[in-house]
């Protein structure tokens, strides 16, 4: 069904702006000073005029329809146009009282959140950040849902990502073969793949997935490991391998992990698995949200590296 833009009250482009980026009618209606039946009647008339039901429930809020996700990019982008052109300064990081909440894991938050923080205490002080779990498969659903602003993670399945969330990488993530530094293996000038496949290994598996990654892989090759333990914390997992004879495969970089680093030993991979990038995520519909994207621009500045 088409429309006129002459016949179309230009007013109501501000309520669905604020439905895309809220996710919720009450969160809108807050956002807009307006009450929820003006927005609901809003709503109401969008649809008749598009022809299309726009939004539908989905747990707490609401979700685009497939026709709403693809009026979302050039209405947001106009209506920012129009924001722009209007306010000198839309995103003041100096003056803002917002809050962000990030996903991730307690591998990447202990990469990230220190530098970030001292950062935003410079540029942005009255900046609140708020961290939780990443669960991998739920990425798309803790953005789809607004129950956070941006995902720093691996994706397992790029394949499947949905077309509504945008990503950007970071960087890639390398893995070695950790031990305790008194392990039967640490002196040994390299690993055998039978000495590694035998010994007993931990793993994280971060909820919402069953099997490691490397354990695919390994499968993928028709070969298999002894893995006795799985964790869904990384720091878990460094202080398993520093306290036991059981040996892992885990992110090489140690700067997050100081207090572990004299204890271990590191050693290559004998089977080096693919490489695992971690990246930014965020849906769509924030692509014009000035704060989101300033929070963006700082993540990308901060933590991406050129390969």
């Amino acid at each position: 069904m088409s429309v006129s833009f002459r016949a179309l009250d230009l007013n109501l482009l501000k309520v669905f702006e604020a439905l895309m980026t809220e996710g919720s009618v009450t969160r809108a209606a807050s956002a807009l000073t307006m009450t929820q039946p003006a927005v609901s009647n809003a709503l109401a008339r969008l649809r008749d005029a598009l022809g299309d039901p726009l939004f539908v429930r989905s747990g707490t809020g609401i979700r685009p329809t497939q026709r709403a996700v693809v009026l979302w990019e050039p209405i947001g982008e106009a209506l920012e146009s129009v924001r722009s052109a209007l306010d000198e300064q839309a995103f003041d990081p100096a003056r803002a009282q917002t809050e962000f909440t990030l996903s991730m894991s307690d591998y990447v938050a202990s990469l990230v959140m220190p530098n970030l923080l001292n950062h935003l205490g410079e540029i942005a002080p009255k900046t609140r950040v708020h961290t939780v779990p990443n669960t991998i498969l739920e990425i798309a659903d803790q953005l789809e849902g607004n129950r956070v602003d941006c995902v720093l993670s691996v994706y397992v399945n790029e394949a499947q990502q949905p077309t509504a969330i945008r990503s950007r990488s970071l960087w890639t993530v390398d893995y070695a073969c950790f031990m305790r530094r008194g392990h039967p293996l640490a002196a040994q000038k390299r690993l055998s793949t039978r000495a590694f496949l035998n010994a007993g290994h931990v793993d994280v598996t971060l909820a919402g997935k069953r099997a490691p990654t490397y354990d695919l892989f390994l499968a993928s090759r028709g070969l298999s490991r002894n893995l006795v333990a799985t964790v869904n914390h990384y720091s878990a997992a460094y202080e398993i391998v520093r306290q036991t004879d059981l040996i892992a495969v885990l992110p090489s970089d140690l700067r997050s992990q100081s207090r572990h680093a004299s204890f271990l030993h590191a050693m290559p991979l004998p089977l080096k698995a693919p490489a695992r990038i971690v990246s930014l995520f965020w849906h769509q519909r924030n692509d014009t949200v000035p704060a989101q994207r300033w929070l963006r621009e700082t993540l990308v500045g901060m933590f991406a590296k050129s390969e």
